[in-house]
């Protein structure tokens, strides 16, 4: 089958191997596959993964124990939990120490013909929502993560910091809130996406606020720095950037200040399924461009230019 492999550096194989089935798994042809910010930074050695990588996909169950699965139009969790340890027993699957992760960790990821998950990860997509609407599933869940995470409520000052396609995701999700919300970013044509909708857009030093909660979308090695500079004493700091190296900050005066700092990665499916099924977040403008399998390479250098959101590979013959 064809893929992308990434060793040191990223390859178009047209031979790789196609993946079969455990136990329990199902077998999926990929359809369409979104680039994010952490596959960027799996080039630039984060988690020193080797493979193929992607996590963000709509694809169609071809082959599986339970038949009820086949021909399904899924999407699907990445973390595979062992299943046995007190983790996995206590419904934290996602940090089984022992896990794989789909494209970041020990399993082949979707930027392929096929993948193959665990039945137990899969959410069938309705029929509303489009492919192009349903590559965000995964990164729209982990927006919804931080709402498990911490109790935003009307009249609490919240900045997400960051204009990339997570920040543009998490920015509509908070707004859900009725929060005093601000997002801050650096390029003012994609701000515009969350202006246009009513929510609050400030360039980087256009504010000088401080804020009860500061969310880091930036992508950037910098970011805990600038959202350490935002917070208010007692306040919170929601992490969601994930880089191959970090800059490193001042700890003093987090505990001065008495801040709390708390990591959020991935999150709930079913509330972003709902959300787009409601039309409640719009998706549609964060696609910068879409490429086909074959001109992978070419789409994650377009990828990596400044201010390009989200790039879609789409399997040749799919609508």
């Amino acid at each position: 089958m064809r893929a992308l492999y990434f060793d040191k550096n990223l390859s178009f194989r047209s031979d790789y191997p196609m993946p079969k089935p455990k136990c329990h798994e199902a077998l999926i042809r990929v359809t369409m596959a979104g680039i994010c910010n952490t596959d960027l930074e799996i080039m630039k050695g984060y988690m020193d993964f080797k493979g193929v990588p992607g996590h963000e996909f709509v694809g169609i169950v071809e082959k599986s124990e339970e038949n009820k699965w086949e021909g399904r139009r899924v999407t699907g969790e990445i973390n595979i939990g062992c299943g046995i340890c007190s983790y996995c027993l206590s419904r934290m699957k996602n940090h089984c120490p022992n896990r794989s992760v789909l494209g970041i960790m020990k399993k082949d990821g979707v930027f392929a013909d096929y993948i193959t998950l665990p039945v137990r990860n899969l959410h069938i997509i309705p029929d509303s929502i489009t492919d192009e609407e349903a590559v965000f599933i995964e990164p729209l869940a982990a927006a919804f993560e931080i709402s498990q995470q911490v109790n935003i409520k009307p009249g609490d000052k919240v900045c997400v910091l960051g204009d990339g396609k997570l920040g543009l995701l998490v920015g509509q999700v908070i707004s859900l809130t009725g929060c005093s919300l601000t997002v801050i970013g650096h390029h003012r044509e994609k701000l515009n996406i969350l202006g246009e909708i009513g929510i609050d857009t400030f360039l980087k030093n256009e504010i000088k606020d401080k804020f009860d909660f500061v969310v880091d979308c930036t992508g950037s090695p910098t970011g805990l720095k600038e959202a350490i500079a935002l917070v208010k004493p007692k306040g919170k700091i929601i992490l969601k950037t994930t880089v191959a190296k970090r800059e490193q900050v001042d700890l003093n005066t987090l505990v001065v200040n008495e801040v709390d700092i708390i990591g959020s990665r991935c999150g709930p499916f079913a509330p972003a399924v709902r959300a787009l099924k409601k039309n409640l977040i719009d998706v549609q403008p964060l696609i910068s461009k879409t490429f086909s399998l074959d001109d992978g390479i070419e789409a994650f250098k377009y990828a990596s230019e400044k201010g390009v959101l989200k790039v879609v590979l789409k399997q040749p013959g799919e609508s």
